[in-house]
């Protein structure tokens, strides 16, 4: 009895020694868990706090991509001179129909269309049967009148002769003195009348008034020539004086102020590609036509050589001097609201809508008189939607100005 329980207190006190290691075993799970547990919840902080500056940074970057970028350029300062081309229709110097001066049957001619005429050379002859036998007459009775004007005369001498001596009276005196001086004015009228058909007869040849072209020749030999007035008449010939060509211009009335006599602008035509002819600006009409608002110029070219022809079309190159106080910008920066034209401007990041007044427009650049300097960021292509006041970033600025 007392050996068993010996072994019993030795069993217990055994069994008591071996619990501390039992112990352990299950503290070190415990442990463990506790700091996957920590590990977790740092992760978890961690992932958390991530995300929520992910969100930030995506929100500042939402906000900044909501902001559109611009392209900006710098309008020019001063336009340069600017080349207007203008349609234009070359025309003779002298124009000038021919007619008969007086009736017949044309007789002769000498130069048929396309000949180079001088001044003077004869060009026709015209018959003019009755106007020779109305002469014949006229010289007849001038004839006629002259004789009675010298027996008119010798009378009133002889009367006045006789009154001296009292042989006639001062009554007859006066007669023979009046009747010598009516005699004297029948001669006059009769001269004038032979003056008037002669006249009229040296209107059978008929001469070239100028140096120039025959254009157009109307008659030909036996036609019956018909100068009367209230009759219809048929030009002879057509001449013109092509040595020096005119150009009408019809310029529009905003670049009126440019067109001053004496500038020189170049002609060019399409049936001589690459060549460039020289004129002159002559003269303007003085005044804007109501109808066109344009103004008419005359421009005059050589032709001393003949190369141009009346009638072709050419295009006249004027010289535009520029605007001191005008700047240029792309015609793309323009929009087109219903108040008015306007361009869109950067200023402290903002975009601000400008009123502006243009001048010339060069196809793809306008020019700007005023609500532009050349100091702006003037926004290229801007959309329809663009207000004034609206968040904007420049993309790119180009001091050139060019788009």
């Amino acid at each position: 009895m007392l050996q068993q329980q010996d072994a019993s207190g030795i069993l217990g006190r055994t069994t008591d020694r071996a619990a501390p290691p039992t112990t352990r075993r299950r503290k070190g799970p415990v442990l463990t868990a506790s700091i996957l547990a920590a590990l977790l919840g740092v992760a978890i902080y961690i992932g958390i706090r991530q995300r929520a500056e992910a969100e930030a940074s995506l929100a500042v970057v939402t906000t900044q991509d909501a902001v559109p970028f611009v392209e900006v350029v710098h309008p020019l300062h001063n336009a340069t001179d600017q080349e207007l081309v203008l349609p234009g229709q070359t025309m003779a110097f002298t124009d000038t129909p021919i007619y008969a001066r007086t009736n017949g049957y044309l007789k002769r001619w000498y130069f048929d269309i396309g000949t180079h005429v001088r001044q003077g050379q004869l060009l026709a002859q015209i018959e003019t049967p009755e106007l020779d036998a109305q002469l014949r007459q006229a010289r007849a009775d001038l004839q006629t009148a002259q004789a009675n004007s010298r027996l008119a005369g010798i009378t009133a001498q002889r009367t006045a002769t006789l009154l001296k001596s009292q042989s006639v009276s001062t009554q007859e005196r006066d007669n023979a003195a009046g009747a010598y001086n009516a005699d004297e004015a029948i001669v006059a009228s009769r001269q004038a009348d032979v003056s008037r058909l002669e006249e009229l007869q040296s209107y059978e040849n008929v001469y070239a008034p100028f140096d120039g072209e025959i254009t157009a020749r109307n008659t030909d030999v036996g036609d019956l020539i018909n100068a009367g007035a209230g009759t219809p008449t048929t030009e002879l010939f057509h001449m013109t004086a092509t040595k020096t060509l005119r150009i009408f211009v019809a310029v529009p009335e905003i670049d009126s102020p440019a067109m001053q006599p004496g500038a020189t602008p170049t002609i060019t035509f399409d049936e001589y590609p690459g060549q460039v002819f020289h004129g002159r600006l002559a003269r303007s009409s003085g005044a804007i036509n109501l109808a066109s608002r344009t103004l008419l110029v005359e421009v005059d070219v050589d032709n001393a050589d003949g190369k141009l022809l009346p009638g072709a079309y050419a295009f006249v190159h004027f010289t535009l001097p520029g605007r001191t106080q005008s700047v240029t910008v792309p015609a793309n920066a323009l929009l087109f609201r219903s108040e008015g034209l306007r361009v869109g401007v950067v200023r402290n990041g903002k975009a601000e809508l400008m009123p502006i007044t243009i001048g010339r427009d060069y196809g793809d650049r306008v020019e700007v008189l005023s609500g532009l300097g050349p100091s702006d960021q003037v926004i290229l292509n801007p959309s329809d939607s663009l207000t004034g006041g609206a968040s904007v970033r420049v993309a790119d600025s180009k001091p050139d100005g060019t788009a």
